[in-house]
């Protein structure tokens, strides 16, 4: 199994994590060139730089020649307020530059939803609403191509399991727009609930909201490198040096598939509920859907007094569990959620461009357990139906006749 580990023994920022991951990529004068087409007058580079005698890369964002001084690690221009001026931008305006990226629509998907985790823990963390959480415009650009790098890089290698370490926080305070705040910083905390952490002997801020929002997004497991095969090590430098490499490591390792038995771990969260319009409902999953669930269902029920009802599912990852079940009583009328941990049989899923008469269409396809078994990703068929004026099974076939004929 393909399988990307983060070593986050000095922390994680976005930086950092794009840094590691670069060197990983294969397609670095692509990536290069996509990045710094996406916003006029910003500009990302690949700098090789040296952090105690280790060499690594360390990512430079620069806005119109200029690279933006923060405080902290990565604090770039996010703080909540009630008001909004030229030099703000709202979540949803971030999310409007994100979708106008020519970038994969995954890619711009992982995006919004990391800036969905940042917004959501700096809300909870000083107590506004996600509406109220704005970003200083300068730094929002520079950290939408940190973020928006992390999740293209991640698209491009692919990787089919993704674990973090336990990651350092460091110690001490933090310059920030609210004033000196206690390490870790009330959002990283936040977005770091459930995760193990530890400290560290360096008294600095180590790991950010940017760089805790990522590894919340897209790492599904915390703890020791699992056992295999090492295939490549990237080296992501942090701008600051200090008496410890300065650097966040990622491995690419293929580690052995069980042939029988679960390989894979799960929350399930589960609530009655009987009194919640459909509307309602349905806003209750977009919202746990954008927070990181895996997977949000609805089970019809019959339940006392006679009442119609559902039961919401709302599948996740172990870490994020404490999380969710605090949404779902708070988008929901349920005062309880029960909490199953579930050992999981998970395939090995990737997706495979095919060609066909439509254009290019995404063909998602699971191994594992002796077998293997295939199907055409809807969203690519839709959008290949959309874009012909076809139906979904007219689209279907295609990819069938070019199935045969292969």
């Amino acid at each position: 199994m393909k399988t990307l580990y983060f070593e986050c023994a000095m922390g994680a920022a976005g930086d950092m994590l794009m840094g590691a991951l670069y060197e990983l990529c294969r397609e670095k004068e692509q990536f290069l060139k996509d990045m710094n087409a996406l916003l006029p007058g910003v500009t990302l580079e690949a700098e090789s730089v040296r952090r105690q005698g280790i060499a690594g890369t360390h990512m430079r964002v620069r806005i119109r020649g200029k690279e933006e001084e923060h405080a902290g690690h990565d604090h770039k221009g996010l703080h909540p307020h009630n008001h909004h001026d030229h030099t703000h931008r709202s979540l949803a305006d971030i999310h409007a530059v994100i979708d106008s990226f020519p970038l994969p629509e995954t890619v711009k998907e992982s995006a919004k939803g990391t800036y969905s985790l940042i917004a959501q823990a700096e809300s909870a963390a000083h107590g506004v609403e996600v509406g109220e959480v704005h970003f200083h415009e300068v730094g929002a650009l520079d950290a939408v191509i940190d973020v928006t790098g992390v999740c293209y890089l991640m698209n491009l290698l692919a990787p089919e399991a993704v674990w973090a370490s336990p990651v350092a926080v460091g110690s001490g305070a933090v310059q920030t727009a609210h004033g000196l705040l206690t390490v870790p910083a009330p959002a990283t905390a936040q977005l770091l609930a459930g995760v193990p952490v530890t400290v560290g002997s360096i008294a600095a801020e180590l790991c950010t909201p940017t760089g805790a929002a990522l590894l919340r997004r897209f790492a599904g497991s915390f703890g020791p490198m699992p056992d295999g095969v090492i295939h490549g090590c990237g080296y992501g430098c942090g701008s600051k040096d200090f008496p410890r490499a300065n650097c966040l490591r990622a491995f690419l390792l293929d580690t052995a598939e069980r042939a029988d038995g679960p390989n894979d771990a799960v929350t399930e969260l589960k609530a009655n509920i009987d009194d919640m319009t459909g509307e309602a409902l349905g806003f209750a999953m977009e919202h746990l859907l954008s927070a990181g669930a895996l997977d949000v269902s609805y089970m019809p029920v019959h339940m006392k007094k006679n009442r119609p009802g559902v039961v919401l599912i709302c599948l996740c990852r172990p870490a994020d569990a404490d999380r969710l079940a605090a949404e779902i009583l708070r988008h929901t009328s349920s005062f309880g959620v029960r909490r199953t941990d579930c050992p999981r049989y998970a395939m090995e899923v990737s997706l495979e461009p095919v060609e066909t008469a439509d254009g290019s269409l995404l063909r998602k396809t699971g191994r594992g357990y002796g077998f293997t078994k295939s199907k055409p990703e809807y969203d690519s068929l839709a959008a290949a139906a959309e874009a012909r004026g076809i139906t979904l099974e007219e689209v279907k076939r295609g990819l069938e006749l070019k199935k045969k004929s292969i």
